[in-house]
């Protein structure tokens, strides 16, 4: 491990608005009174990498909590200072693994989830790693409110078709769907938020896919 992310692994520990593995657990059912110390609603980042969303759309909506979920201290590292130094005070970021967002959240506690450029898990063989695959979403279904959105934003054509199918096999209610975002009529001040990935594929052109669904009233609310 190069020395960087040494000293960014080691600097995160000490940054007060990050939370790693066990230590977020105590906050499930009270992110918002416990760790904001408001009753605002509560909206994640998933695999949110530097951060960019979550501090973006913190800076938008002052009024609302939003939290970046990723596993990789180093990366969480970069959104978590700039928070810090800009007074950012409704950001949090959690250090865990998603699989495990059971034990961090309530049913019923997250008012919206953001998917951000996720690994696409390309493989067959790693279908169930799909941050949009069942077991995923089922996740997401138990701490959701009703009626709670679920945002993809992706680069992967691939991603976008898989998730597009598995809304129709579970008959979740489709909001927007489009496959050029920036060429359509859906591209807004939120949405045109750009992460560090999606820089990257805009230079070569590649077309953003953006997805957004809900369970409708089958959330847990």
């Amino acid at each position: 491990m190069g020395k960087d992310k040494l000293r960014r692994f080691a600097e995160v520990d000490t940054f007060s608005n990050v939370l790693q593995l066990d230590e977020g657990k105590v906050m499930k059912g009270q992110w918002a009174e416990k760790h904001f110390g408001n009753t605002n609603p509560v909206i994640l980042e998933l695999a949110c990498g530097k951060g960019e969303y979550t501090v973006n759309l913190a800076r938008l909506f002052p009024e609302k909590n939003f939290i970046g979920i990723d596993y990789k201290g180093n990366r969480i590292w970069r959104g978590a200072k700039t928070a810090l130094e800009e007074g950012i005070n409704n950001v949090a970021f959690l250090r865990i693994r998603i699989e495990n967002i059971l034990d961090y959240f309530a049913n019923g506690e997250v008012s919206e989830i953001w998917i951000t450029f996720p690994d696409p898990q390309p493989q067959v063989s790693r279908e169930k790693k799909r941050l949009t695959h069942n077991r995923f979403l089922e996740k997401y279904q138990s701490i959701l409110i009703k009626n709670g959105i679920i945002h993809l934003k992706t680069d992967n054509d691939a991603l976008h078709e898989f998730t597009h199918e598995k809304i129709g096999e579970l008959g979740l209610e489709l909001h927007a769907k489009t496959e050029d975002l920036y060429n359509s009529d859906l591209v807004n001040e939120v949405l045109s938020i750009k992460t560090y990935y999606e820089k990257k594929y805009l230079v070569y052109d590649k077309n953003i896919n953006y997805l957004k669904f809900s369970f409708g009233t089958n959330g847990q609310g």
